[in-house]
């Protein structure tokens, strides 16, 4: 008996002792971090995000960054169902404890023990406000001690209400759901005073994981946690056991509410936001900023489509991959006995019931649409959480006969597609080769297989083609050669894939498209002219690792003595190495340097006549810019005003770059163009020099490996293909006086594309162009005074007195004619007439 009592003797001291030393520790705490703690009564007057909104030049949205899908609601608008939901849910004891939950920190701290780390449990509702509003995320002891300091400040200065509604309006929920009010718009499309019981336990199971218990993307791990919550509210005496059963049974009915922006640009937009993010940190995202940018959406929807016209062309050309997925059960029941259950290990093991009810409201979720004699309640559920690719929507093969498929979209249409759109998928086996052409369209896919599909017409005509996600990349750049500033710009297939932006960030061999600049050089600074004619021969040259160099045309032969315009509209490697030879490679590295190219980017060798250097289609684009504009240095731009507030009255910077004007007076410094008034830009080449590779140039389209250009219908283009060794790389940059274009075409595992830069880059560059400028007038670069034209000898580019037959006309620099062409004859004529070695006519006749 005594010793009973001295066992509960000393339990008892070590119980106060315990107590002692917790309260002081809590004392110590609390002055050690109290000072430091962020002041809680801000949050009485807390003003939620307003978030960076990016647009075109002609006002349309092209992205929108920050917690921009949040509602704000007060506590009374929040149904009682819901409140109840979450407090079940999330923190059952909310409107009773002080802020924090005694038997839940037991638990935390043993798991510290056990684990080493600080893990969710113990957060009651006032903690999770002090750490989402007050405090970073990061998992650390010493943010776990502020946290309750916090909330026990919190509870002595704000109601429970007012902590419940900042709560409510700051989670993240998925799917871009801030909030509860914006999540019953988009999971349900409903406000909230609309909810019904088993919406509103849905939504109150998102804090916990929004991502993979969000009933858009994992339905059938969404009904088990909203059954469970159910179960909560069941046994905490919010619901009646008939209320139970009736919303454990329902089905999950999901209706989205999606958010179109008004114009896709969402890599120029993402260029917005960097640069925001750059000059105003993380308040870009909550201080109402509105930048809008130099995009014409209507020059900006013609050139995505053109890339995204351009690269589905060129996948189908090369073959059928095969679909996304395979086997994809059309019922939600049959997809939820395949689920992964990880991390629902609680709720799960709170009731059989919980995992038999979730079963029971998946087969409830049947859904049929017309055409379908099954459910289909899973298919559309991955429809629905599957984005388009650009164009290319998911659809799942319903089943295949002979040569149709016919397919379900997202809609809950049935499409079938024909033969004729079906017939081009023979195997893919590389880029160069393809397998067996098709005969039946179970050899293409089977039914369950995701795949996508495009649309070909419109209205009445429209049908769907058989399609796949490219696995080729691309990019197009489009700018104002007067002004730098860019009209359009699309840095891959789509953002939703992938967002690095090869416009801006790839760093690609333009290969002959960089050839214009070369002869730009010669003309400039070679003292040469279009009729200078170079020897089209080979060349054998020792390089400093010992290494021999013996650069080869692309069609392994050689033309011989090849005036300059020949040589560039015919693409010839050996006559543009000899350019660059003859003009010198320190002088056109300088020229390069002065039209804006980095020269520390640029090879210090011969192999930058062939578009070695590894340069971005931006870059490209600009250096094309200043060959159209007249030779004047422009910089491109691509934001043109900032402002703040939601009126955008508040102008915080509006860029003002330099413009081109060939035609002002050399000692002119402003120029209007468009109503708004620009320095001018430098002149970093001669105009006549300029004038004449424009005329050059326009050679490509007419005769050279532009040709197909010429369907444009339109005579003041010029431009320039391109492709790099193995082709890796294709291009086919040009311009107007109205509109340069640089599109480029490649993979990004820079592994072979098996076409030219003629075959997968140009037709998306006619397609725009063609459809940007029509209706425009031409747009030509005006003629300097000091260029003129003369007759000249084809083959010795030599000029041909007034007197003298045929010959062609080309035009010079007035200081920099040709010498005139000696007389000859034909060596028949000099035999019949027996004045062999005359040289002359006159001794002839």
């Amino acid at each position: 008996m005594k010793l009973i009592k001295r066992t509960l003797f000393h339990l008892f001291w070590l119980l106060i002792a315990l107590t002692a030393a917790g309260l002081l520790a809590v004392a110590a705490a609390a002055i050690y971090f109290v000072p430091s703690l962020p002041d809680v009564n801000s949050l009485q007057n807390y003003q939620l995000a307003t978030p960076l909104r990016v647009y075109s030049q002609d006002g349309k949205l092209i992205g929108e960054y920050g917690e921009q899908r949040r509602q704000i609601v007060d506590f009374d608008e929040v149904p009682a169902d819901l409140v109840n939901a979450i407090v079940a849910a999330e923190d059952q004891d909310f409107f009773s404890h002080p802020g924090i939950d005694p038997r839940g920190l037991a638990r935390a701290a043993m798991e510290l023990a056990a684990s080493g780390s600080i893990r969710s449990g113990g957060s009651t509702i006032t903690m999770q406000v002090a750490r989402n509003y007050l405090l970073t995320l990061d998992q650390t002891f010493t943010r776990k001690i502020r946290e309750i300091l916090l909330a026990l400040q919190m509870e002595r200065i704000l109601t429970k209400e007012q902590i419940f509604e900042l709560y409510v309006n700051k989670i993240y929920l998925g799917q871009g759901a801030y909030g509860v009010g914006s999540a019953a718009q988009i999971y349900f499309n409903k406000p909230l005073s609309q909810l019904t019981l088993p919406e509103a336990a849905t939504i109150a199971g998102l804090p916990k994981a929004p991502s993979s218990l969000n009933p858009i993307a994992n339905p059938e791990r969404s009904l088990i946690r909203r059954n469970w919550i159910l179960l909560r509210m069941q046994q905490l005496g919010y619901v009646s056991n008939e209320q139970y059963q009736q919303a454990v049974q329902a089905p999950i009915q999901i209706q989205r509410s999606r958010t179109e922006l008004q114009l896709q640009a969402q890599y120029v937009a993402e260029m917005a936001r960097q640069y925001a993010i750059s000059r105003f940190g993380d308040r870009a995202y909550t201080d109402g900023y509105s930048i809008t940018t130099t995009l014409d959406s209507r020059t900006q929807n013609q050139a995505r489509d053109a890339l995204i016209d351009g690269l589905v062309a060129y996948d189908a050309r090369h073959g059928w991959r095969g679909p996304e997925q395979s086997g994809i059960p059309s019922t939600l029941a049959e997809a939820q006995e395949r689920t992964d259950r990880r991390g629902l290990e609680e709720e799960l093991a709170a009731s059989p019931e919980v995992a038999q009810t979730a079963r029971q409201a998946a087969e409830r979720s049947s859904t049929r649409v017309e055409g379908i004699e099954e459910d289909v309640s899973n298919w559309l559920r991955v429809l629905g959480s599957t984005p388009n690719v650009g164009p290319l929507e998911p659809a799942i093969v319903i089943d295949v006969q002979g040569q149709q498929m016919r397919v379900l979209r997202r809609n809950g249409q049935v499409e079938t597609i024909g033969w004729d759109e079906l017939k081009w998928a023979a195997p893919y086996r590389s880029v160069r080769a393809r397998g067996a052409s098709p005969t039946q369209a179970a050899q293409i896919a089977a039914r369950g297989d995701l795949v996508r599909v495009v649309a070909n017409g419109q209205g009445n005509s429209e049908r769907w083609r058989l399609s796949q996600t490219p696995q080729i990349e691309g990019a197009i750049v489009v700018l104002d050669p007067r002004t730098g500033a860019i009209r359009a710009l699309q840095g891959g297939f789509s953002f939703a894939k992938s967002s690095f932006n090869r416009a801006t960030q790839a760093r690609r061999q333009p290969g002959s498209s960089f050839k214009p600049f070369i002869y730009l050089s010669a003309l400039e600074q070679g003292n040469m002219t279009p009729a200078t004619v170079i020897n089209d021969a080979p060349i054998v040259q020792q390089e400093l690792s010992g290494d021999v160099w013996r650069p080869e045309n692309d069609t392994r032969s050689f033309l011989g003595p090849t005036r300059l315009r020949e040589g560039l509209y015919r693409s010839r490697n050996l006559v543009t190495i000899r350019a660059l030879q003859a003009t010198g490679l320190d002088n056109t590295l300088d020229m390069l340097e002065r039209m804006g190219f980095n020269r520390a980017q640029l090879p210090n060798g011969l192999s930058l006549a062939l578009g070695s250097a590894s340069l971005t289609p931006l870059e490209i684009a600009r250096g094309y810019a200043e060959i159209a504009n007249g030779g004047f240095k422009v910089l491109p731009w691509y934001i043109a005003r900032i402002t703040q507030g939601e009126d955008q009255t508040n102008l915080l910077d509006e860029p003002n770059p330099p413009a081109a004007c060939p035609e002002c007076d050399p000692f002119e410094s402003t120029v209007e163009i468009d109503g708004r008034t620009y320095p001018i830009a430098e002149r970093v080449a001669d105009g006549a020099s300029v004038y004449m590779l424009q005329d050059m140039m326009r050679d490509v389209i007419r005769r050279g490996t532009g040709r197909a250009a010429l369907s444009i219908g339109r005579d003041d283009l010029a431009g320039k293909t391109g492709t790099s060794n193995d082709q890796r790389d294709t291009w086919f940059s040009g311009f107007n006086g109205a509109l340069v274009a640089t599109v480029w075409v490649g993979m990004d595992d820079n592994s072979s594309t098996g076409e030219y830069g003629a075959q997968a880059a140009l037709p998306i560059w006619t397609q725009f162009m063609g459809q940007a400028l029509q209706g425009m007038s031409p747009q030509f670069l005006p003629r300097p005074e000091n260029v003129v034209s003369a007759r000249i000898d084809p083959q010795s580019g030599r000029r041909l007195r007034d007197n003298d037959p045929g010959g062609i006309s080309e035009i010079f620099r007035a200081d920099n004619l040709p010498p005139y062409q000696e007389p000859s004859v034909r060596p028949d004529l000099e035999n019949e007439s027996g004045s062999q070695g005359t040289g002359s006519y006159d001794a002839i006749f």
